[in-house]
């Protein structure tokens, strides 16, 4: 069994083509390959149910937890099951999202997953659709090239963590000693995030809670992604984009 992890993708999965990506001719359905968050599932259109398919039909397992670029209204109409310790979702049967708070543990690999980041490139805010004054606002900051999002077409509250889902996180952290081999999310712990650029990342309740995380947590690596960039931020810190890597 082998696993690799890679970053955002954004629903663009070419990378995962043999060329670029040769050692998948080796692996098997027992073999994984984690996404840090804006895997894309996005949509139910012809082009997303295509790349999908194009998924499901490689030779090994995707696995993925959640960014802050998903339909989490779509997400939320998948069932709920468990694997391997943990809750998921499956998407396709073998492309499943792994839940925010849980610990899986994949042939003696010990992983804890929280999904979700605070969106940073919305200065324009967010606009309602039901809003009297919605196409006059769009068009004004479409002029301007101010960056916006829409609610429920471009953008969920659910990208940030419930109380809930922080809770349960905690819980499984001392259901399983504190320890594991990696921590797999979407955005960092808030110093860490503070080193790749204090003035460009706010700290908010998602990053104060991944450095509580860490302070609770023995881990040998902690991967992350959406800071579009491939570095090693500390010798325990991962920033991916997108490199693949193996990591087991």
């Amino acid at each position: 069994m082998s696993i690799y992890i890679t970053g955002d993708c954004h629903g663009d999965y070419r990378r995962f083509g043999t060329e670029i990506f040769p050692e998948q001719k080796e692996m098997t359905k027992d073999d994984y390959v984690i996404i840090c968050g804006d895997f894309g599932y996005w949509s139910t259109d012809r082009e997303q149910l295509w790349w999908r398919k194009w998924l499901e039909q490689k030779p090994f397992t995707t696995l993925w937890v959640d960014g802050n670029h998903e339909n989490y209204d779509l997400l939320a109409a998948c069932p709920v099951s468990e694997w391997h310790g943990g809750k998921v979702q499956y998407v396709m049967p073998s492309v499943i999202h792994l839940m925010r708070g849980q610990v899986y543990t994949i042939d003696g690999c010990r992983i804890f997953t929280f999904g979700g980041a605070q969106s940073h490139d919305i200065q324009g805010g967010i606009l309602e659709l039901d809003d009297p004054d919605f196409k006059v606002k769009k068009k004004q900051l479409d002029k301007e090239s101010i960056p916006y999002r829409i609610n429920h077409i471009s953008w969920w509250k659910e990208e940030l963590p419930s109380e809930d889902q922080c809770a349960e996180g905690l819980r499984n952290i001392e259901a399983c000693g504190g320890r594991v081999d990696y921590v797999i999310t979407h955005c960092a712990p808030t110093r860490i995030q503070d080193s790749l650029g204090r003035y460009l990342y706010q700290p908010d309740h998602l990053t104060d809670y991944l450095q509580k995380v860490e302070e609770q947590l023995r881990f040998k690596k902690w991967f992350f992604g959406h800071y579009h960039d491939n570095r090693n931020v500390t010798g325990q810190h991962i920033l991916l984009y997108e490199q693949i890597i193996r990591i087991w």
